[in-house]
């Protein structure tokens, strides 16, 4: 540099000027100074803080029980529209008639369709009982059949008996006749010698001989009377043969009778009972022109309108809300924080439309939060990339508002661990996910056991 001033080796001393000492004596940079380094010490003592880790989450207020929920009222069966009982905005009661249906297919036009199906099936349970009486009638029949067939066969046994006895008399008599006839043998033969020998005369003789003839007479008649009685026995015996069979027949028969009738009786049965089937179906279907309430509430809209439309089944007719419900709010969470909630986590809600301030790592220090806790997790992936969560009240907490309707947006915070802040920060500024925070395990089954 060129040294042109001619006193560019001077001194200056700040005290020589008055300006700068007068800018340098005022007081307020000492207070900025101190303001300065007491922030500094207020900021590092927050980075000591306790701080609650979370996670956020969106949704909206349901009901804790599906039953609960707004449901629309499904017509059952194809009709016409002919009467409307209710409109938007009333209140019904369970069984409360909200629409009256006429039919419209040919099959149940008839309006004596129940009456006619009803006659029908009296007449069918009269023919079974017709066939039922004709089943025991053949029941008796065949028993009285077996009781002739058993004393037919006892006398016939009878006549075997007889005959058997007989043929031992006619045996016994032939025996008899025989030996007369060895006697008038001898005494024929010793007359004919006494007549020769001139002791005897010849009419002795011929009476002898007389009574020979007779007495050979006499055993073929009994040989005759004999074969007579065997044969008798041979007919009993063939008549033994003949009652079974005609009787077998005739039991047979019956039984064949009563199968055809059991077999007539069960079919009629059957028909019977598709006959009552049809008719409980017919009631039950006459019952279903009236469209109901399932359970109490407010008919919030009516899917239907005018007269004389024509519906098929299964269409919406109204959309009915619970009178009665226990409320709940559905949040979704992203899958990255899904496994760090738990059935029984705490959980703070706050609902559009009421006032409140949110701290969302001091929860004791937010104004217009509710305390809730989990008590169903979906492990399935929704429509919008996130996890359901249900979250209904915390008994331990502040009541949810009354005044809550179904459907309104509610944000909601999972509390976690507490750490510090400048820990906090650091997690954050690394990526680093939240604590896994969970009640001790330890600590509650001790208190369970004590």
């Amino acid at each position: 540099m060129l040294n042109i001033s001619k006193d560019n080796n001077v001194l200056i001393t700040p005290g020589n000027y008055k300006s700068i000492t007068s800018v340098a004596r005022r007081p307020h940079y000492k207070i900025l100074n101190r303001i300065i380094i007491g922030f500094l010490i207020f900021t590092v003592a927050c980075l000591f803080l306790p701080w609650t880790q979370n996670i956020s989450g969106s949704g909206s207020v349901t009901t804790l029980k599906p039953d609960q929920r707004p449901q629309t009222v499904h017509n059952t069966i194809a009709g016409r529209i002919e009467k409307w009982f209710v409109k938007e905005g009333d209140y019904v009661k369970k069984g409360d008639t909200i629409l009256f249906i006429s039919e419209i297919k040919e099959d149940y036009l008839d309006p004596n369709l129940i009456g006619n199906t009803k006659q029908q099936v009296d007449a069918k349970k009269m023919a079974v009982e017709s066939y039922g009486d004709k089943v025991n009638s053949l029941d008796v029949q065949a028993q009285s059949l077996n009781t002739e067939r058993q004393l037919k066969l006892q006398q016939a046994q009878n006549k075997i008996k007889q005959a058997q006895l007989k043929i031992k008399s006619d045996s016994m008599d032939l025996q008899a006749v025989k030996t007369q006839l060895k006697i008038a043998q001898t005494q024929f033969t010793r007359s004919t010698a006494l007549n020769k020998e001139g002791l005897k005369p010849l009419s002795d003789v011929e009476q002898k001989r007389l009574k020979l003839q007779e007495s050979e007479a006499y055993i073929i008649t009994q040989e005759n009377k004999l074969l007579s009685s065997k044969n008798e026995l041979i007919n009993a015996r063939v008549e033994i043969n003949r009652i079974t069979a005609e009787y077998s027949e005739k039991i047979s028969k019956s039984k064949s009778d009563k199968f055809t009738a059991l077999s007539t009786q069960y079919d009629t049965e059957a028909q019977v009972n598709k006959l009552q089937n049809q008719y409980v179906n017919y009631s039950i279907r006459n019952g279903l022109y009236y469209i109901t309430a399932p359970q109490s509430g407010y008919v919030n809209r009516a899917l239907l309108a005018g007269l004389g439309e024509t519906i098929k089944e299964g269409t919406p007719v109204v959309s009915i809300m619970p009178a009665s419900y226990d409320i709940a709010v559905e949040t979704y969470v992203d899958p990255i924080d899904l496994p760090l909630v738990h059935r029984g986590a705490k959980v703070r809600v706050w609902f559009d439309g009421w006032p409140r301030i949110v701290f969302s790592g001091w929860p004791g220090l937010s104004y217009g939060t509710f305390g809730g806790k989990i008590v169903a997790i979906e492990n399935f992936i929704s429509a919008n990339g996130k996890y359901r969560i249900l979250v209904s009240p915390d008994d331990k907490d502040q009541k949810w508002p009354k005044e809550l309707s179904i459907g309104a947006g509610a944000q909601s915070i999972a509390l976690l661990d507490t750490v510090s802040i400048w820990y906090e920060i650091w997690r954050n500024l690394n990526g680093f996910p939240p604590n896994y925070y969970k009640a001790d395990e330890k600590a509650t089954y001790g208190k369970e056991k004590k």
